[in-house]
């Protein structure tokens, strides 16, 4: 028997998990069922395991609007987000409509019915289930795989090569000679993890990031707790930090060089003399070109002054038994080479789509306000920002999902479908436009945006926030209309 639903959801991780809780809280009349391919909850968190894995953002913008996070520190831990996630499934009761091994390999969409068929996997099994509104919160990388390099000499190497999204359970690096290859969020947070135990730890980087350190807490919210409650000065502390973010992002973006000459000049302070600023912290691009990379502590930068750890900034010519060639004839000695090379990015966790028949290309696609395909009817995605924290956006998503739910039953629709307009293809840029490797190499596989609103993806939660929670849903763009079905029997 076919299970039928009013809204699939597909991912239990930190999006699908607030899509769920939002459903029940604003639509729910509605009945929903969340596919989650892994075994648990946590998606991203439970998935990472690498020494240090942490959140890049602040937990009072990566938390939920409603429920507070509590905790002293507002850099959370892997393991902390996953139990912060987990704890609100349980209090808002959502493990009850989540099916656990069920991997979706494609889903189906039938204007006649008004009604997408997803099929999935289970055990080795195939299992269908229908929906009139498909939400996809399986974020924008392949849980399968990372991305490999695969780079000259490798399997001549004698030691250990880790790829940090498979970290081994028992690994012991202790009094190892360690060289973590890449520059971003994760090769940052692992090398002072690694330098605690390891002999000597080495980040090497073809070219480098931006790095900026933080407090690991918020002193403001230590403040506030003191005399407002706790829900009260979560708010707070969240406007604060959404209004930063903002100005820092906005500052970036409209005064690069001064910016750049700003995080230069912080990186110097915290670096020792044998750590020129240039050429390993000066990287070529503008800043927020790429996600910024931050160390809360200054825990990377007091690895560097340590001296547990170092930096070369160089290409790789091969790898040897012993270690690394560089391109400059420099040996790296290594016993294990950690490959922080990044993410293999898909599009809809690798859901093959179809409308009446049709394949969708996913890389020839508009997507209206950054959640809706256009031409794609009853199928929402969310993706958060790029340059804040991730929640802020699919939490502005899912609440927009379900006011738009809404506005189908008051008026007695079935279908809702953005028209896409016709933009040439010069004037379409990626998705998610930073120049970041993981990105770049997506170019040609997430969906396009084009150069004005509705089909322009802000990254600006203000305005955001007015246009997804407060403009009209029947805008002139989306296309409202009743089942063939149902006009046939009307």
């Amino acid at each position: 028997m076919v299970a039928h639903f009013d809204v699939l959801v597909v991912g239990a991780g930190l999006s699908g998990i607030g899509a769920a809780c939002r459903l029940q809280q604003q639509s729910p009349d509605r009945t929903y069922a969340v596919l989650e391919a892994r075994d648990t909850i946590g998606g991203t968190w439970d998935l990472f395991r690498y020494p240090g894995v942490r959140s890049d953002s602040d937990m009072f913008t990566l938390g939920y609007p409603f429920r507070p996070w509590r905790k002293e520190q507002a850099i959370a831990s892997g393991a902390e987000i996953l139990e912060y996630i987990r704890d609100t499934a349980a209090e808002h009761e959502i493990s009850r409509h989540i099916r656990f091994g069920h991997r979706v390999v494609r889903a189906s969409w039938s204007s006649s019915s008004a009604r997408w068929t997803v099929e999935a996997s289970h055990d080795g099994e195939a299992v269908t289930h229908t929906c009139s509104f498909l939400y996809l919160c399986s974020g924008y990388y392949s849980y399968e795989n990372g991305h490999v390099v695969d780079f000259p000499g490798r399997a001549s190497f004698r030691g250990e090569i880790v790829h940090p999204q498979f970290w081994p359970e028992e690994s012991d690096f202790t009094g190892k000679r360690v060289v973590v290859i890449g520059s971003g969020a994760t090769a940052v947070t692992l090398v002072p993890e690694l330098a605690s135990t390891a002999k000597s730890v080495t980040m090497l980087q073809r070219s480098p990031s931006y790095v900026l350190a933080r407090p690991w807490t918020d002193s403001l919210a230590r403040r506030l707790r003191r005399f407002l409650p706790s829900r009260l000065a979560y708010h707070a502390v969240r406007a604060k930090n959404v209004l930063v973010t903002t100005l820092l992002y906005q500052f970036s973006r409209r005064q690069p060089q001064r910016a750049a000459a700003f995080l230069r000049e912080a990186a110097a302070k915290q670096l020792p003399a044998s750590i020129p600023v240039d050429p390993h912290f000066s990287p070529r691009y503008r800043p927020w070109d790429q996600r910024l990379c931050l160390t809360p502590g200054a825990d990377f930068f007091r690895a560097l002054r340590s001296g547990r750890a170092d930096i070369v900034t160089d290409r790789i010519d091969r790898f040897t038994p012993d270690g690394i060639t560089l391109e400059s004839g420099a040996q790296l000695p290594a016993d294990v080479v950690v490959t922080a090379t990044g993410l293999r990015v898909i599009a809809f966790g690798g859901i093959e789509l179809s409308v009446d028949g049709k394949p969708i290309e996913p890389a020839e696609q508009l997507v209206y306000k950054g959640m809706m395909l256009g031409g794609v009817p009853n199928l929402a995605w969310c993706i958060g920002y790029v340059n804040a924290s991730w929640t802020l956006r699919s939490d502005l998503v899912s609440r927009y999902v379900c006011r738009l739910l809404n506005h189908l039953s008051r008026n007695g629709f079935d279908i809702c479908v953005a028209r896409p307009p016709a933009i040439p293809s010069a004037r379409r840029r990626p998705v998610m436009d930073l120049t970041s490797g993981y990105l770049t190499r997506a170019a040609s596989v997430l969906p396009r945006q084009g150069d004005r609103r509705p089909w322009l993806m802000r990254q600006n939660y203000l305005l955001d926030a007015a246009d997804l929670r407060l403009s009209r849903v029947d805008d002139g763009v989306l296309r409202f209309e009743r089942a063939e079905s149902q006009r046939l029997t009307s």
